[in-house]
């Protein structure tokens, strides 16, 4: 029998080995799962058991993100996750992001500061530089290896959609804002996950909109509590000194990421939950 350790911190088990190899086959745990067998109290990454060298050398490798040459039915993808419903724990989601964080403060960090930059001179390229920065944070969140030039993975593998989506959210926001502040407020709510699911998903930036937009809705309130809960995080960062700020959203799109990923991800939360998504390192 053994134990592992969640994406969330918390322990699952005792399991037994078959169990075991099963997640593993459904990629629920990696070879950086922490496993700890019964009558041990020393955690190893799972790598490390000769016995399950077997099902690890089976484990097929995590989807590629961006690049792809298919693009998913974004109404085929509303409807089952609308089916199932979704769960989004926003502190859950925010303490991940600040673990992430301080694994790989600098990366994050010196990233967020350098794409600031760009999109501080260049306004019009904010939904190409946001959609890089997800895409490195969704390679750290699901052990893929990650480097700094990931965050201009946006200008390469999806520029146009992501200068579109990022451009008629923000004219559509701007308009809903100016005649009535109610529509503004619930599309920018809404269009929360587009950047995401046009690098990741490799969606046209409509169809990632209108994704968005539908699940969003079913649980608006959470979002716009979730919205307003980075904005509170964006103002200490901005209280603290200029590196604050980039802490700050770093932290905030970290969490993002991870609601995107309890959602949107293979494994969403609320399916299965008595078993972790992946190990510990998985993000």
């Amino acid at each position: 029998m053994y134990r592992v350790i969640g994406t969330d911190g918390q322990q699952y088990g005792p399991i037994s080995a078959e169990q075991l190899r099963r997640w593993l086959a459904e990629n629920r745990l990696n070879a950086h799962s922490l496993v700890q067998p019964e009558g041990s109290a020393e955690w190893k990454p799972l790598g490390s058991f000769a016995e399950f060298a077997d099902a690890l050398k089976a484990t097929p490798p995590p989807p590629r993100l961006g690049g792809s040459l298919e693009k998913p039915d974004a109404d085929q993808m509303a409807a089952e996750i609308l089916a199932r419903d979704y769960e989004v724990d926003i502190g859950s989601c925010l303490a991940r992001g600040w673990d992430l964080l301080t694994r790989h403060f600098w990366l994050m960090v010196g990233a967020s500061f350098v794409v600031g930059l760009i999109q501080g001179a260049v306004g019009l390229l904010a939904g190409v530089c946001t959609g890089g920065l997800y895409f490195l944070l969704l390679k750290l969140i699901r052990r893929q290896p990650a480097e700094f030039g990931d965050a201009f993975g946006g200008f390469s593998l999806a520029f146009l959609q992501l200068f579109l989506a990022g451009l008629v959210s923000g004219i559509l926001f701007s308009i809903g804002l100016l005649f009535c502040l109610v529509p503004g407020i619930y599309l920018g709510v809404a269009w929360i996950f587009a950047l995401p699911l046009v690098i990741d998903k490799n969606l046209d930036f409509w169809p990632a909109m209108e994704l968005s937009r539908k699940v969003v809705t079913r649980h608006w309130w959470l979002f716009f509590a979730f919205a307003l809960v980075n904005f509170v995080v964006m103002l200490l960062g901005l209280a603290v000194c200029i590196i604050g700020v980039f802490i700050a959203q770093s932290v905030v799109l970290a969490a993002l990421a991870y609601a995107y990923e309890d959602i949107f991800g293979r494994q969403p939360a609320g399916a299965q939950p008595s078993a972790p998504m992946a190990g510990p390192g998985a993000g």
